[in-house]
Protein backbone atom coordinates (compact mmCIF):
# COMPACT_ATOMS: atom_id res chain seq x y z
CA UNK A 1 0.00 0.00 0.00
CA UNK A 2 3.06 2.55 0.71
CA UNK A 3 4.66 1.83 -2.43
CA UNK A 4 0.90 2.67 -4.20
CA UNK A 5 0.61 6.28 -1.64
CA UNK A 6 4.57 7.21 -3.36
CA UNK A 7 4.04 6.34 -6.96
CA UNK A 8 0.95 8.65 -6.93
CA UNK A 9 2.92 11.57 -5.09
CA UNK A 10 5.53 11.18 -7.67
CA UNK A 11 2.89 11.19 -10.55
CA UNK A 12 1.13 14.43 -8.97
CA UNK A 13 4.57 15.91 -8.49
CA UNK A 14 5.80 15.56 -12.19
CA UNK A 15 2.58 17.01 -13.43
CA UNK A 16 4.32 20.71 -11.98
CA UNK A 17 7.02 20.12 -14.47
CA UNK A 18 4.80 19.52 -17.23
CA UNK A 19 3.18 21.91 -19.30
CA UNK A 20 -0.52 22.67 -18.69
CA UNK A 21 -3.30 21.36 -21.01
CA UNK A 22 -6.62 23.05 -21.63
CA UNK A 23 -9.39 21.77 -23.66
CA UNK A 24 -11.52 23.43 -26.22
CA UNK A 25 -14.35 21.82 -28.25
CA UNK A 26 -13.00 18.27 -27.36
CA UNK A 27 -9.32 19.47 -29.03
CA UNK A 28 -6.22 19.88 -26.19
CA UNK A 29 -3.37 21.84 -27.00
CA UNK A 30 -0.54 23.05 -24.87
CA UNK A 31 -0.37 25.97 -23.11
CA UNK A 32 2.17 27.54 -20.90
CA UNK A 33 1.07 27.87 -17.45
CA UNK A 34 1.27 32.01 -17.78
CA UNK A 35 -1.71 31.26 -20.41
CA UNK A 36 -3.72 29.12 -18.73
CA UNK A 37 -7.56 30.52 -18.91
CA UNK A 38 -9.21 30.62 -15.11
CA UNK A 39 -13.44 30.07 -15.06
CA UNK A 40 -13.65 33.99 -14.86
CA UNK A 41 -11.75 35.15 -17.73
CA UNK A 42 -13.77 32.42 -20.00
CA UNK A 43 -16.53 34.04 -18.77
CA UNK A 44 -15.62 37.40 -19.63
CA UNK A 45 -15.41 36.16 -23.54
CA UNK A 46 -17.45 38.25 -25.40
CA UNK A 47 -19.89 36.05 -27.93
CA UNK A 48 -17.88 38.09 -30.74
CA UNK A 49 -14.55 36.78 -30.15
CA UNK A 50 -15.83 33.06 -29.26
CA UNK A 51 -17.70 32.56 -33.04
CA UNK A 52 -14.65 33.57 -34.81
CA UNK A 53 -12.59 31.08 -33.28
CA UNK A 54 -14.66 28.70 -34.01
CA UNK A 55 -15.15 29.24 -37.76
CA UNK A 56 -11.60 28.89 -38.84
CA UNK A 57 -10.97 25.61 -36.79
CA UNK A 58 -6.84 26.62 -37.08
CA UNK A 59 -7.21 28.87 -34.05
CA UNK A 60 -7.86 25.70 -31.77
CA UNK A 61 -4.28 24.45 -32.15
CA UNK A 62 -2.42 27.15 -29.59
CA UNK A 63 1.36 26.70 -30.39
CA UNK A 64 0.37 23.73 -32.81
CA UNK A 65 2.90 21.48 -34.71
CA UNK A 66 2.86 22.42 -38.12
CA UNK A 67 1.17 20.18 -40.46
CA UNK A 68 3.79 18.14 -42.68
CA UNK A 69 2.04 18.55 -45.83
CA UNK A 70 0.39 21.41 -48.12
CA UNK A 71 -3.27 21.28 -49.43
CA UNK A 72 -3.02 22.98 -52.95
CA UNK A 73 -4.24 26.47 -52.61
CA UNK A 74 -3.84 26.89 -48.53
CA UNK A 75 -1.88 29.62 -47.15
CA UNK A 76 1.99 28.99 -46.72
CA UNK A 77 3.15 27.45 -43.07
CA UNK A 78 3.39 29.68 -40.77
CA UNK A 79 1.42 32.64 -41.88
CA UNK A 80 -0.23 35.14 -39.54
CA UNK A 81 -3.84 36.03 -40.38
CA UNK A 82 -6.22 38.81 -38.80
CA UNK A 83 -9.57 37.60 -37.67
CA UNK A 84 -12.47 39.70 -38.11
CA UNK A 85 -12.29 40.75 -34.60
CA UNK A 86 -8.98 42.77 -34.07
CA UNK A 87 -8.30 40.58 -30.77
CA UNK A 88 -8.22 37.22 -32.15
CA UNK A 89 -4.69 36.53 -34.57
CA UNK A 90 -4.79 32.94 -35.77
CA UNK A 91 -2.00 30.98 -37.60
CA UNK A 92 -3.41 29.66 -41.11
CA UNK A 93 -3.57 25.93 -41.15
CA UNK A 94 -3.80 23.80 -44.18
CA UNK A 95 -6.38 21.61 -43.30
CA UNK A 96 -9.58 22.30 -45.34
CA UNK A 97 -11.63 25.17 -44.03
CA UNK A 98 -13.36 28.59 -44.59
CA UNK A 99 -15.41 31.46 -43.11
CA UNK A 100 -19.18 31.30 -42.48
CA UNK A 101 -19.36 34.67 -44.49
CA UNK A 102 -18.37 33.03 -47.96
CA UNK A 103 -21.14 31.56 -48.62
CA UNK A 104 -24.71 33.57 -48.84
CA UNK A 105 -26.98 32.43 -46.91
CA UNK A 106 -30.67 32.56 -48.13
CA UNK A 107 -31.86 33.68 -44.25
CA UNK A 108 -35.11 31.61 -42.90
CA UNK A 109 -37.29 30.62 -45.64
CA UNK A 110 -40.27 29.16 -44.40
CA UNK A 111 -41.68 25.76 -46.33
CA UNK A 112 -44.38 25.64 -48.90
CA UNK A 113 -48.11 25.14 -47.72
CA UNK A 114 -48.38 21.12 -47.60
CA UNK A 115 -51.23 20.77 -50.28
CA UNK A 116 -48.00 22.06 -52.54
CA UNK A 117 -46.31 18.93 -53.27
CA UNK A 118 -44.43 19.65 -56.34
CA UNK A 119 -43.29 23.01 -54.52
CA UNK A 120 -42.19 21.53 -51.48
CA UNK A 121 -40.56 18.82 -53.43
CA UNK A 122 -38.37 21.24 -54.83
CA UNK A 123 -38.22 23.47 -52.14
CA UNK A 124 -36.28 20.81 -50.16
CA UNK A 125 -34.53 19.97 -53.15
CA UNK A 126 -32.94 23.43 -53.25
CA UNK A 127 -32.15 24.29 -49.89
CA UNK A 128 -30.62 21.23 -48.30
CA UNK A 129 -26.97 21.24 -48.80
CA UNK A 130 -26.77 17.60 -48.11
CA UNK A 131 -28.35 13.92 -48.48
CA UNK A 132 -28.30 10.27 -48.17
CA UNK A 133 -27.50 8.75 -51.31
CA UNK A 134 -28.08 4.85 -51.81
CA UNK A 135 -26.20 2.45 -53.79
CA UNK A 136 -25.82 -1.46 -54.86
CA UNK A 137 -22.83 -2.36 -53.33
CA UNK A 138 -19.41 -3.68 -54.89
CA UNK A 139 -18.01 -4.32 -51.55
CA UNK A 140 -16.76 -7.93 -51.21
CA UNK A 141 -18.37 -8.51 -47.89
CA UNK A 142 -21.93 -6.64 -48.90
CA UNK A 143 -22.47 -7.28 -52.44
CA UNK A 144 -25.66 -6.86 -53.94
CA UNK A 145 -26.66 -4.98 -50.56
CA UNK A 146 -27.74 -1.71 -50.68
CA UNK A 147 -25.15 0.87 -49.39
CA UNK A 148 -25.87 4.68 -48.19
CA UNK A 149 -23.34 7.59 -47.73
CA UNK A 150 -23.85 11.25 -46.89
CA UNK A 151 -23.15 13.47 -49.84
CA UNK A 152 -23.03 17.15 -50.14
CA UNK A 153 -25.15 18.48 -53.00
CA UNK A 154 -26.34 21.62 -54.70
CA UNK A 155 -29.54 22.57 -57.43
CA UNK A 156 -27.77 25.33 -58.21
CA UNK A 157 -26.65 29.02 -56.25
CA UNK A 158 -29.71 29.57 -53.63
CA UNK A 159 -31.05 32.96 -56.21
CA UNK A 160 -31.34 30.12 -58.96
CA UNK A 161 -32.60 26.79 -58.50
CA UNK A 162 -33.29 24.55 -61.32
CA UNK A 163 -34.47 21.35 -59.03
CA UNK A 164 -31.18 18.78 -60.85
CA UNK A 165 -29.50 17.39 -57.81
CA UNK A 166 -25.50 17.95 -58.87
CA UNK A 167 -22.99 15.75 -57.05
CA UNK A 168 -18.77 16.64 -56.59
CA UNK A 169 -17.29 13.25 -56.31
CA UNK A 170 -14.09 11.21 -56.88
CA UNK A 171 -14.18 7.90 -58.21
CA UNK A 172 -11.44 6.78 -54.74
CA UNK A 173 -15.24 6.92 -52.98
CA UNK A 174 -17.04 3.37 -52.42
CA UNK A 175 -20.28 4.67 -53.40
CA UNK A 176 -18.64 5.88 -56.61
CA UNK A 177 -17.43 2.25 -57.47
CA UNK A 178 -20.92 0.86 -57.43
CA UNK A 179 -22.40 3.58 -59.48
CA UNK A 180 -20.36 2.48 -61.89
CA UNK A 181 -21.73 -0.78 -61.52
CA UNK A 182 -25.16 0.07 -61.29
CA UNK A 183 -25.96 3.68 -62.03
CA UNK A 184 -29.65 3.04 -60.29
CA UNK A 185 -29.35 5.48 -57.07
CA UNK A 186 -31.84 7.01 -54.44
CA UNK A 187 -31.18 10.15 -52.81
CA UNK A 188 -33.06 11.05 -49.83
CA UNK A 189 -33.48 14.67 -48.51
CA UNK A 190 -35.38 15.88 -44.71
CA UNK A 191 -36.35 18.83 -43.72
CA UNK A 192 -34.87 18.46 -40.70
CA UNK A 193 -31.57 19.16 -41.89
CA UNK A 194 -33.24 22.52 -41.14
CA UNK A 195 -33.85 24.78 -38.53
CA UNK A 196 -38.35 24.53 -39.60
CA UNK A 197 -38.57 20.85 -37.81
CA UNK A 198 -36.68 22.21 -34.66
CA UNK A 199 -38.36 25.44 -34.56
CA UNK A 200 -41.97 23.62 -34.98
CA UNK A 201 -40.44 21.19 -32.38
CA UNK A 202 -41.36 17.90 -34.93
CA UNK A 203 -39.31 14.90 -34.55
CA UNK A 204 -37.38 13.98 -38.62
CA UNK A 205 -39.92 10.94 -38.54
CA UNK A 206 -43.07 13.08 -37.81
CA UNK A 207 -44.93 13.70 -41.27
CA UNK A 208 -44.97 17.20 -40.96
CA UNK A 209 -40.77 17.26 -41.17
CA UNK A 210 -41.55 16.59 -44.50
CA UNK A 211 -38.57 14.23 -46.46
CA UNK A 212 -37.71 13.65 -50.28
CA UNK A 213 -36.56 10.51 -51.98
CA UNK A 214 -35.34 11.45 -55.56
CA UNK A 215 -34.35 8.23 -57.56
CA UNK A 216 -33.35 7.91 -60.95
CA UNK A 217 -29.64 7.52 -62.76
CA UNK A 218 -26.55 8.98 -62.12
CA UNK A 219 -24.35 10.32 -65.12
CA UNK A 220 -21.30 12.33 -65.44
CA UNK A 221 -22.27 16.02 -66.33
CA UNK A 222 -20.98 16.81 -69.83
CA UNK A 223 -18.96 19.68 -70.81
CA UNK A 224 -21.72 22.08 -71.84
CA UNK A 225 -22.76 21.99 -68.34
CA UNK A 226 -19.98 21.65 -66.26
CA UNK A 227 -19.05 25.51 -65.55
CA UNK A 228 -22.76 25.76 -64.57
CA UNK A 229 -22.60 22.33 -62.19
CA UNK A 230 -19.30 23.82 -60.18
CA UNK A 231 -20.92 27.48 -59.87
CA UNK A 232 -24.28 25.51 -58.11
CA UNK A 233 -21.34 23.44 -55.55
CA UNK A 234 -19.09 25.75 -55.07
CA UNK A 235 -21.20 28.54 -54.21
CA UNK A 236 -22.95 26.72 -51.66
CA UNK A 237 -19.63 24.40 -50.73
CA UNK A 238 -16.83 26.87 -51.33
CA UNK A 239 -14.45 24.23 -49.36
CA UNK A 240 -14.79 22.29 -52.31
CA UNK A 241 -12.51 24.62 -54.36
CA UNK A 242 -9.32 23.34 -51.93
CA UNK A 243 -10.00 19.60 -51.98
CA UNK A 244 -6.81 17.56 -52.96
CA UNK A 245 -6.56 17.66 -56.86
CA UNK A 246 -5.35 13.76 -56.68
CA UNK A 247 -8.28 12.59 -55.89
CA UNK A 248 -9.49 13.75 -59.20
CA UNK A 249 -12.70 15.06 -58.43
CA UNK A 250 -15.65 15.19 -61.17
CA UNK A 251 -19.07 16.04 -61.61
CA UNK A 252 -22.43 14.02 -60.99
CA UNK A 253 -25.92 14.42 -61.69
CA UNK A 254 -29.00 12.68 -60.81
CA UNK A 255 -31.59 12.05 -63.66
CA UNK A 256 -35.14 11.19 -62.37
CA UNK A 257 -37.27 8.92 -62.58
CA UNK A 258 -39.35 9.38 -59.42
CA UNK A 259 -40.29 11.68 -57.28
CA UNK A 260 -41.47 11.02 -53.80
CA UNK A 261 -42.71 12.41 -50.51
CA UNK A 262 -43.94 12.55 -47.38
CA UNK A 263 -44.49 15.50 -46.11
CA UNK A 264 -48.17 15.13 -44.61
CA UNK A 265 -49.89 13.19 -42.69
CA UNK A 266 -52.21 10.50 -44.39
CA UNK A 267 -50.08 9.04 -46.93
CA UNK A 268 -47.24 9.91 -49.75
CA UNK A 269 -47.10 11.78 -53.11
CA UNK A 270 -46.09 10.68 -56.15
CA UNK A 271 -45.19 13.55 -57.75
CA UNK A 272 -44.72 13.28 -61.45
CA UNK A 273 -41.20 14.83 -62.76
CA UNK A 274 -42.37 16.99 -65.26
CA UNK A 275 -44.51 18.55 -62.17
CA UNK A 276 -41.57 18.75 -59.92
CA UNK A 277 -39.38 20.40 -62.68
CA UNK A 278 -42.66 23.01 -63.36
CA UNK A 279 -42.19 23.78 -59.77
CA UNK A 280 -40.45 26.70 -58.01
CA UNK A 281 -39.36 26.40 -54.77
CA UNK A 282 -39.24 30.41 -54.58
CA UNK A 283 -42.26 32.24 -52.85
CA UNK A 284 -44.53 34.51 -54.98
CA UNK A 285 -42.92 37.42 -53.58
CA UNK A 286 -39.63 36.39 -54.82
Amino acid sequence: MGHQYLSLALFFSSLCFCRTYTIRNSVSWAVSPKDVVVEEELDALSEEVSPSLLRDNVVLWKQAYPPQGLVEGAESTGERIKSENENVDTVSSHVFSYRVGEVKEPGNVDPPPHEETARTARYIAHYSDWGHLSTISTQEKIKGYPFGNIFSVSDGPFENSTGVIYFYVTAMDNSVADLRSNPNASFTISESEGEYCRKMIYDPEDPRCARLTLTGKMVDVGPEELEFAKEAMFSRHPIMGKWPVGHKWFFMKLELVQVWLQNWFGGVSSIPVEDYFRATPFSKKN
